[in-house]
C-alpha cells in the first residue's frame, strides 16, 4: 500500500513539474522582416498588413493579424512583424504618399499610389489571392523583399 502511494505521489509531482514548464509554442515564435524595393520617393509613409488567412486579404486591414505604418526617411525601411507562430502569412503594402492611411484609387479603381505583395505576384486584373502571396514562416527570423508597383501615377 505504501508503494502505491509513493508511485501516485511521484506521478502527481511529475505532472506538476510538466505543467509548470514553458509552453513549447511560446518558445517557437518567429519574426518576419519585410524589405521594400522600388519606392518612387521618400514622401509620406508605407502601410503594411499581415494576414494569416485569405479572410479580408488584401485590403481589409481590420482582418489583418498585424498592421504597421512607417514614416519614410532617407533609407528604405525594413519592417518587422514579431511574435508569429510558424505558418503561412501574406503581406500587403502600399506607399501612402499623402499619409491618409488609405490606398487611393482613381475613378476606375486603379491604385494611384504604389503597392506590393509578398512573393511579388504579377498583377493583371485585380489583387492577387492569398495563396499566390503566402510565405512560410518557420524559423526564428524570416526575411522577404517586396517590390512596389506604381500603375497609374508614375510621378509618385
Amino acid at each position: 500500500m505504501k508503494n502505491r502511494f509513493s508511485v501516485r505521489a511521484f506521478l502527481l509531482a511529475s505532472l506538476g513539474i510538466f505543467l509548470s514548464l514553458p509552453n513549447a509554442e511560446a518558445t517557437s515564435q518567429s519574426n518576419l522582416t519585410v524589405e521594400l524595393d522600388g519606392l518612387k520617393n521618400q514622401g509620406g509613409q508605407v502601410c503594411l498588413s499581415l494576414f494569416s488567412s485569405s479572410q479580408g486579404f488584401p485590403d481589409q486591414k481590420e482582418s489583418a493579424l498585424q498592421t504597421q505604418c512607417v514614416r519614410l526617411g532617407k533609407d528604405s525601411p525594413k519592417i518587422t512583424f514579431e511574435n508569429l507562430i510558424p505558418g503561412n502569412y501574406a503581406v500587403a503594402v502600399f506607399h501612402d504618399a499623402n499619409s491618409d492611411q488609405t490606398l487611393n484609387l482613381n475613378s476606375l479603381g486603379i491604385p494611384t499610389e504604389g503597392f506590393g505583395f509578398s512573393r511579388n505576384p504579377a498583377i493583371f486584373a485585380g489583387p492577387p489571392q492569398f495563396d499566390d502571396t503566402a510565405v512560410v514562416v518557420a524559423t526564428a527570423q524570416n526575411n522577404i523583399q517586396i517590390k512596389l508597383q506604381y500603375l497609374w501615377n508614375l510621378n509618385q
